[in-house]
């Protein structure tokens, strides 16, 4: 496994251990935060579970993977769903 590919973890303030996110696996509240963060508008978790249970991808355990969750976004938009 090459190091750019190894799991990684990192300090959080105040020492907590805090492992860096993977966005082949997000849990859904992480999804949502990180949507928000990059958007610039209000992304709940709720609309992410709406969009689950309306078809969009998840992994065996539950967790999404952003570049498919995307794919199925555009996909969705382009068919003019919401």
């Amino acid at each position: 496994m090459t190091p750019e590919h190894a799991p990684s973890s990192r300090q959080a303030p105040g020492g907590q251990g805090m492992s860096r996110l993977n966005p082949a696996a997000l849990p859904v509240p992480d999804v949502a935060r990180v949507l928000t963060r990059l958007g610039g508008k209000p992304v709940t978790e709720a609309m992410i579970r709406a969009d689950i249970d309306a078809g969009a991808p998840v992994n065996a355990d539950g967790s999404v993977n952003l570049v498919h969750y995307a794919a199925w976004l555009v996909k969705e938009m382009s068919a003019g769903g919401d």
